[in-house]
């Protein structure tokens, strides 16, 4: 029966629905019917999540590939109650196989790889970087999002992943029809490490290594190795270092002391001490409430309360201001509450499944058969570089606030200066307060083409452990030349992988006319040679998305894994991990901005007028409201 279906599916999409069940055929027809109107995001909410309820359940069934030689556990490999906690290099967290989210596990694929090393300069990197990505003047996003959401969005891949690269260097020149436009007229990077797999499922013969854990795990703050963890904590009631200013301690050589120190900069160097103070301020109510905890189990503790505070955040705030829609603010919540919402878990608990209660507290971890990971696609969609700015905007605090909280402006701090060893010296300068204030009343780049900053075109980055590298980079190129190299698809195969409708031509992608002519100068009417980052930049967005629809179905997808594959946000999301109080700290979180005001009232009590930390504070408050949004219609 699913063969006669083909009949009514497009020639693009015959090969995922050969491999479909007949239900799933039929909801792929729904769904793709849905796309070539080009209505979900315009559907009423309950409509909308629908729509969104089917394409997840697809691409859990068709687009979740394992890369490695380990298949999916046929059995419990240990007994989970050894480790209820999350350890050091992310083991043990997956009952069916011990090392799956591990530091040093390949990423996984959700769409095959699309081999191009035969085309890789083609079209040249540098030229397509020069053409279409750099910035000609800076376009924000005005009242959507801010400086700290850009650092937040850092803030999450350095939590999340990493590539490990070989010892040998690629040197990439500046063809002559753009060498006067860029800055470096050549530069030099190490190759991404690829290591052969002998017997991995799906046909993939290779992978990549992850030198972060892709678990929700703090690693950003914690580090993903014993080694880091050692030198981040205090050893004292379960604490990490901190210093007396509220910023992070520096070594010897001024380098920060925190769990993820590659390419820093000061915005997020301010987080990870935002969220050093957040773990010390666990230990200390749970110090309080049960003394005889060991220091050992306290950091435990407190590490898991942590971890929890940033995946809640990041789900019910960070992303309904990335995708400000009634639908989006719904689904988040549905991700994390349920449709029951949060005051019916409050007093009953989970209950009734993922569905009705989130998938936090769901009674067991679920992987969808496929051991977790994150992808090279995840990775590649959260390439964000056009969201920094150029300057940031210094802000005096200690101004009476005038109207709406602004304070008025100082200077401008060049982001240059505000990178590596040199950004840790300009924001002991700054200080906290004023750097967060700063951050919250400016807004970010908006992710569009010709807006990705010229600064990170000559750019110097930072191995693992802080230091600057040798060779200075031009970075957009870099990312141009990582996709080819890592065989994540162009743009049209991408989104044919993903089920979405590709582009037949320039004007299926973009209205802009001075966008085509120049998309036609670089590929010529060849669609297919157009490059993900190019596509996900020139797309037109969905009204009140910051980013495209084609990196959002990748989040749809990734966004609930990351929390149903986790036993410590399923199966062990409880009292006896967490401990009651633990448990009742991250319910009790709602934003960053719960977060702030517990260690800066006098800030937010000063200088902010929004709801969520991530708007730009000089706006209107917006309002909020925790009852299920699918019960209520757009007007």
């Amino acid at each position: 029966m699913s063969s006669f279906l083909l009949h009514f599916v497009h020639r693009d999409f015959h090969g995922v629905v050969s491999r479909m069940s007949f239900i799933d055929t039929l909801l792929f027809l729904v769904m793709h019917k849905v796309d070539k109107l080009g209505i979900w995001h315009r559907l009423p909410v309950i409509l909308g999540l629908l729509y969104l309820a089917i394409r997840r359940h697809l691409h859990q069934n068709y687009n979740l590939f394992n890369v490695g030689e380990k298949p999916n556990g046929d059995g419990p490999q240990f007994d989970p109650k050894d480790y209820p906690y999350r350890t050091a290099d992310g083991e043990y967290n997956d009952p069916f196989n011990e090392d799956t989210g591990s530091q040093g596990t390949f990423f996984g694929r959700n769409i095959l790889p699309f081999p191009q090393k035969h085309k890789v300069l083609r079209p040249d990197p540098m030229v397509v970087a020069t053409k279409l990505m750099a910035r000609r003047s800076y376009k924000d996003t005005g009242k959507q999002f801010n400086v700290i959401a850009a650092s937040w969005i850092q803030f999450m891949i350095h939590d999340w992943v990493n590539h490990l690269e070989q010892t040998d260097q690629v040197e990439l020149f500046a063809p002559a029809e753009v060498a006067s436009e860029c800055p470096l007229k050549s530069f030099k990077f190490l190759k991404t490490k690829e290591i052969s797999i002998t017997s991995g499922s799906n046909d993939i013969k290779s992978g990549s290594i992850n030198t972060r854990t892709p678990w929700w795990d703090g690693s950003v703050v914690y580090g993903s190795n014993n080694e880091k963890l050692q030198q981040v904590r205090s050893f004292k009631d379960g604490k990490l270092k901190i210093g007396e200013d509220g910023l992070l301690l520096h070594d010897q050589d001024g380098i920060p002391i925190s769990g993820d120190v590659t390419n820093i900069w000061s915005g997020l160097s301010t987080l990870q001490a935002l969220f050093v103070k957040e773990h010390n301020a666990v230990c200390d109510a749970l110090k309080k409430e049960y003394p005889h905890l060991s220091e050992e189990k306290l950091y435990r503790h407190a590490r898991l309360v942590t971890s929890a505070v940033i995946a809640k955040i990041h789900t019910i705030d960070w992303t309904v201001e990335l995708l400000k829609t009634q639908t989006l603010l719904a689904g988040m919540r549905i991700n994390w509450y349920g449709m029951l919402g949060k005051k019916f878990k409050d007093i009953f608990g989970h209950v009734g499944g993922p569905v009705l209660s989130g998938y936090v507290g769901n009674k067991k971890p679920n992987n969808h058969g496929v051991p977790y990971s994150l992808t090279e696609d995840f990775a590649s969609v959260y390439r964000m570089h056009a969201l920094l700015p150029d300057n940031l905007y210094l802000r005096d605090i200690n101004a009476t606030p005038g109207p709406n909280k602004s304070p008025p402006l100082i200077k401008e701090i060049p982001m240059e200066k505000l990178i590596g060893r040199e950004g840790e010296k300009t924001l002991t300068q700054i200080g906290f307060t004023r750097q967060l204030v700063s951050m919250g009343h400016q807004a970010c780049g908006s992710l569009e083409l010709w807006n990705y900053p010229l600064w990170f075109r000559n750019v110097i980055p930072q191995d693992i452990n802080g230091r600057d590298r040798a060779d200075h980079v031009d970075l957009p190129s870099l990312e141009i030349y990582r996709d080819r190299e890592r065989s994540v698809p162009r743009y049209n195969n991408f989104r044919r992988g993903l089920m979405l409708i590709p582009i037949s031509k320039w004007k299926d992608l973009t209205h802009d006319e001075e966008a085509i002519k120049m998309l036609q100068e670089v590929y010529g009417d060849d669609v297919e040679e157009l490059d993900l980052q190019v596509g996900l930049l020139a797309e037109k967005k969905i009204k009140g998305f910051a980013i495209s629809e084609t990196a959002f179905v990748i989040f749809l997808l990734m966004a609930s894994r990351r929390l149903e594959a986790d036993r410590f946000f399923t199966s062990d999301y409880n009292n006896e991990t967490y401990t009651k109080k633990g448990l009742e700290w991250v319910n009790k979180t709602e934003s960053l901005k719960d977060v702030l005001d517990r260690h800066y009232p006098e800030m937010t009590a000063k200088w902010m007028n929004c709801s969520s930390a991530f708007s730009v504070w000089d706006s209107q408050p917006t309002p909020h409201n925790p009852i299920p949004l699918y019960l209520r219609f757009p007007a």
